[in-house]
């Protein structure tokens, strides 16, 4: 991937090594792929190629989310439940028709108290329902964070809301990002996500951020915090 960010060689070539990838077992080796997939996708969204880069991410990862499926199984290591987490994440925001619908299955158990979520399956099945959802999907993810008594719940659902896509929603979700109802040090977290979102949550949250760049600089001053938005 590097050699392919220097130019050095063709992304084609780097893809068609990650195809060869699709037994690998380890967390950190998939890890790393996601990232630099990930990289990619926020490229080539700017370009007709976003598309095939999503068929491309659900042919890589779907062999291994079958093998992983939805529940734990007897003798797992904490990886594992990583790599589930990490792997159902990937195919849900890709489109991954099987995940979505089982995503959509969980969420409804969860929200209606039928079936708790595990805490390692919350943000992949919250992105997927967000990526492909609509304003009752986010009406219903701020309810849980208001009703969330935990604040590592809280956070989980702040860092995942920049996931929804249609642009009037990504606006409720930056004003939320500075309303009481996220703590001051939150607020970039919920900025961020929108940033990391979409090309449209990109180009939203940079004009969001230079129309509240006072409130914003006021607020951090010369902390880390300021430095972390510019990043984001």
């Amino acid at each position: 991937f590097w050699q392919a960010r220097a130019g050095i060689i063709s992304t084609v070539e780097v893809l068609k090594v990650m195809e060869a990838f699709v037994n690998e077992p380890n967390y950190t080796v998939w890890s790393d792929l996601s990232c630099n997939l990930g990289i990619l996708s926020t490229l080539l969204s700017h370009t007709d190629f976003y598309e095939e880069i999503q068929v491309f991410v659900k042919d890589v990862f779907s062999p291994i989310g079958e093998r992983l499926g939805w529940d734990p199984k007897p003798g797992e290591g904490h990886l594992d439940a990583l790599l589930r987490g990490l792997v159902l994440g990937k195919l849900g925001k890709a489109g991954h028709k099987a995940t979505l619908e089982e995503a959509r299955r969980r969420f409804k158990d969860h929200v209606e108290g039928k079936h708790i979520l595990s805490a390692d399956l919350r943000s992949p099945v919250y992105v997927t329902l967000l990526k492909h959802g609509d304003s009752s999907t986010l009406d219903t993810m701020l309810k849980l964070h208001k009703q969330a008594d935990m604040q590592e719940e809280k956070n989980r659902i702040e860092r995942v809301l920049g996931a929804i896509s249609q642009p009037e929603l990504i606006q409720k979700v930056l004003t939320f990002a500075l309303s009481e109802e996220v703590r001051p040090q939150d607020t970039v977290s919920v900025i961020g996500g929108v940033a990391g979102g979409s090309k449209q949550g990109r180009k939203a949250a940079w004009k969001f951020v230079r129309d509240n760049w006072e409130e914003l600089y006021n607020r951090y001053q010369g902390g880390f915090l300021i430095s972390r938005l510019i990043k984001v």
